[in-house]
C-alpha cells in the first residue's frame, strides 16, 4: 500500500492537482453570490411572454411549474422571495404573527382611548361643517329656516357629545375587531402589492447572515474540492470534474443554506458548538422584524383602511353606523321628542342614519394619519419584538426559511449547473489528469 501511494504521489500533476481545489472554491463562492441574487432579484418578473406557455406548463410535473413566471407565460426570472411573496406572507402569520398576538391585542396595544382623544381633536373643528352639509341635503328648508341661535345650538350639543360617541365608537371596534379583521389576509394582500417590502424584510434581517454565506462558499467550494482533486488524480477520467462539480454546486449550496438556518438550538457536532447563524441572533433580529412590521405592516394607517375597504368593510361601517346613530338623539336633547313628532318618525330616522354615515368616515379619517400612525408604531413594535424574542428557536427559523423552503431545489440545481460548468471549465484549461 505505501508503494502504491508512493506512486501515486510521485505521479501527480501539481499544477492540475492544486487548481482542483481553488476552482471549486471560486465555483462555490460564484454560487452563493449567484444563488442570492437569485433568492432577491429581480424585484418583478423580466422577461418574455411566449403564446402557449401557460397551457404547456399547467401539464408539466409541479416542481416545474414553480419556477418563476412559467405559470404565467413568460420564460425569465424573479426573485425567488418576491414571487413568493404572498406565500410568505401566509406563512409568517401561520408561523409568527398569529402567534405574537390577536388582533384584539395589537388594538388594545394601539391604546384605543389615547385614539379617541386624537379623533375628537380633530374631528371637533369639522362638526360645524358635517351638521350643515348633512341637514342641507336631507333638509334645506327645515335647516335654512332654523335661526341661526338654534342651529349654534345643534352643533354645540352635537360637539359636547363627541368624545362619548367617538367612546362609543373604539369600545365598539375593539369589541368585534377580532370578527372584522383577518391579520393573514391583510398581511398577504399587502406582501403581494409590495414584493420589494418582502425581499427588504430579509436584507434587513440576515443580510449579515446571507453575506457570511457568500464567504463561506468559497470555504465549502476549496474544502470539497480536495477530495475531487484526490479522486481525479488517481482515476484521471475526463468526465470525474464534470460529474463531481456538480456534487460540489449541490452540496455547497446545501451547506449554505444549512449553515444559516441549521440547528435552531445549539448543538454540539464531533464535540464542536454548531449554531444556525439566524437563530444565534434570534434577539437582535427580533428588534429588526418588530421594527418593518410595526412599521410598514401592521400600522394604524393600514388597519383602519382594511377595516373600512377590506372584506369586512360594510360591516365595520354598519356597526359604526349603529354606533353613531345615537349620537343624534342626544344631539336634539330634551327637544328630541318633539322634533320627531314635527318631523314625523321616518324624516327623522333619515336624518340620524345619514349623519351617522357620513360621520364613519370623517371619524375614521383621523387615524389614517401617517404621523398619528408612525407614533402608534411604537407600541406595536414592542408587542411584536417582545413576542418574537418568546418564540421557540424552531419557530423562528420556520418564519423565515419555510417561505423559500419548497423552492430551495431551483437554488441546489442552480449549484449543479455552475459547479458542472466549473468541471469542463477546468478541463478546457488544464485538459486530463495525467
Amino acid at each position: 500500500m505505501l508503494q502504491a501511494i508512493g506512486e501515486w504521489w510521485s505521479g501527480i500533476h501539481w499544477v492540475h492537482f492544486l487548481t482542483i481545489p481553488v476552482f471549486t472554491g471560486v465555483v462555490g463562492w460564484l454560487i452563493n453570490w449567484s444563488g442570492l441574487w437569485m433568492l432577491f432579484a429581480p424585484v418583478h418578473f423580466r422577461g418574455r411572454r411566449v403564446p402557449g406557455l401557460r397551457q404547456l406548463a399547467s401539464v408539466l410535473p409541479r416542481k416545474i411549474q414553480e419556477v418563476p413566471g412559467l405559470l404565467q407565460g413568460g420564460i425569465g426570472w424573479q426573485g425567488i422571495v418576491p414571487a413568493r411573496a404572498a406565500k410568505m406572507g401566509s406563512i409568517a402569520v401561520d408561523k409568527a404573527i398569529s402567534k405574537l398576538g390577536t388582533p384584539s391585542e395589537f388594538y388594545a396595544q394601539l391604546e384605543p382611548e389615547h385614539i379617541a382623544d386624537h379623533i375628537v381633536t380633530v374631528m371637533r373643528p369639522e362638526v360645524p361643517q358635517l351638521v350643515d352639509d348633512v341637514m342641507s341635503r336631507q333638509e334645506p328648508q327645515l335647516w335654512r329656516d332654523l335661526p341661526q341661535p338654534v342651529r349654534d345650538a345643534v352643533v354645540a350639543r352635537v360637539q359636547s357629545q363627541l368624545p362619548q360617541v367617538v367612546g362609543e365608537v373604539t369600545d365598539q371596534l375593539g369589541e368585534h375587531i377580532d370578527q372584522l379583521l383577518d391579520p393573514k389576509l391583510m398581511v398577504i394582500d399587502h406582501f403581494r402589492s409590495d414584493p420589494a417590502l418582502v425581499v427588504r424584510i430579509f436584507r434587513d434581517f440576515g443580510q449579515r447572515e446571507l453575506n457570511l454565506m457568500v464567504a463561506f462558499g468559497f470555504v465549502f467550494g476549496f474544502l470539497l474540492g480536495i477530495p475531487v482533486a484526490i479522486v481525479d488524480s488517481i482515476f484521471g477520467q475526463w468526465w470525474l470534474l464534470p460529474i463531481l462539480g456538480v456534487l460540489v454546486g449541490w452540496v455547497t449550496n446545501a451547506l449554505g443554506m444549512w449553515l444559516i438556518f441549521e440547528p435552531p438550538e445549539p448543538r454540539r457536532i464531533l464535540g464542536v458548538r454548531v449554531h444556525g447563524l439566524f437563530p444565534r441572533r434570534q434577539p437582535k433580529a427580533a428588534e429588526v422584524y418588530a421594527r418593518i412590521i410595526a412599521e410598514d405592516v401592521i400600522t394604524l394607517e393600514r388597519l383602519v383602511t382594511y377595516l373600512l375597504e377590506g372584506p369586512s368593510g360594510d360591516r365595520t361601517r354598519q356597526l359604526l353606523v349603529t354606533a353613531l346613530g345615537p349620537s343624534v338623539d342626544r344631539a336634539a336633547g330634551p327637544a328630541r321628542r318633539a322634533v320627531r313628532v314635527a318631523m314625523g318618525p321616518g324624516r327623522f330616522d333619515g336624518i340620524r342614519d345619514a349623519v351617522a354615515r357620513e360621520a364613519v368616515d370623517r371619524t375614521m379619517e383621523p387615524l389614517t394619519d401617517p404621523a398619528f400612525s408612525e407614533q402608534q408604531a411604537d407600541r406595536i413594535e414592542q408587542l411584536v419584538s417582545r413576542r418574537t424574542k418568546e418564540l421557540p428557536p424552531r419557530d423562528f427559523v420556520e418564519m423565515m426559511r419555510s417561505a423559500i423552503r419548497e423552492d430551495e431545489w431551483m437554488l441546489y440545481a442552480h449549484g449543479a449547473v455552475m459547479g458542472l460548468a466549473g468541471g469542463f471549465l477546468h478541463l478546457l484549461v488544464f485538459g486530463v489528469s495525467s
